[in-house]
């Protein structure tokens, strides 16, 4: 059972974000954090969140400073960068990390889309805190996508709208020349992935190379999936979440 789900606020870098956390009956305990997609909220994996505190693992919810036009944290949209979101998620795990009654032996990290992207970089930089990660369609491709779309600094605007989202020119010059699979894959816990064979936002290809280039990954694909799933394909994320983090490596 679940014992409470309390709203949660971190400062750091003179700026706020908020979150959630569901915390399960009991004591030392597992903790996923999860961190949402372009233009998403923490609350998108609220149902996620909950199920996982009613089988005695701790989570978190949050939303990125300026990641959202519904965001509940600090900064405008034009403000952020991936490497803004890296600090918003360094920060919420420092803060998991402090927290009495976790198990800080078993925490774990799950992105969605940018979120993944985001997650797949810090980990990378934090493997001695972070014991598993999951990624659920992860966009690995945003550099790709942005640097194909502005070959050239030159190129980049002052502004620029993705799904009447606007971004602001810093978070395309700090993607620029930038490289992720020259980043990710030496991260050395084990890692899920998830993808659907449908998904036309970030192609599965993405994932399948991430997969090959973990040392100790898992590469699900939900056939007929899109970017964005199913009822019945969250439940398996779930379901598959909860094994992820259950069963011992």
């Amino acid at each position: 059972m679940i014992r409470n789900m309390k709203e949660i606020t971190i400062e750091h870098h003179k700026r706020r974000v908020a979150g959630k956390a569901y915390l399960p009956l009991g004591e030392h305990y597992p903790i996923l954090i999860l961190s949402h997609g372009f233009n998403g909220s923490g609350d998108d994996f609220s149902a996620q969140a909950q199920t996982l505190a009613e089988n005695g693992i701790g989570a978190v919810t949050y939303d990125f400073c300026g990641g959202s036009l519904r965001s509940k944290s600090d900064l405008k949209t034009d403000e952020m960068t991936v490497f803004t979101e890296m600090e918003d998620l360094n920060a919420v795990l420092d803060a998991v990390i402090s927290w009495a009654g976790i198990d800080k032996e078993r925490i774990f990290v799950f992105g969605g889309s940018m979120g993944g992207l985001v997650t797949s970089l810090v980990a990378e930089e934090r493997a001695d805190d972070i014991r598993g990660m999951a990624l659920l369609f992860p966009a690995l491709c945003v550099a790709d996508d942005w640097n194909r779309r502005f070959p050239n600094i030159e190129d980049i605007p002052e502004r620029e709208e993705l799904w009447s989202v606007p971004l602001g020119r810093t978070f395309f010059e700090t993607l620029h020349g930038f490289s992720v699979f020259e980043r990710i894959g030496n991260y050395p816990g084990k890692v899920l992935l998830m993808h659907g064979d449908k998904d036309l936002v970030v192609p599965v290809e993405y994932s399948k190379r991430a997969n090959a280039i973990y040392n100790n990954s898992r590469l699900e694909i939900f056939h007929g999936e899109g970017h964005g799933f199913t009822s019945d394909g969250n439940d398996k994320v779930t379901k598959l979440l909860m094994e992820f983090i259950n069963v011992e490596n």
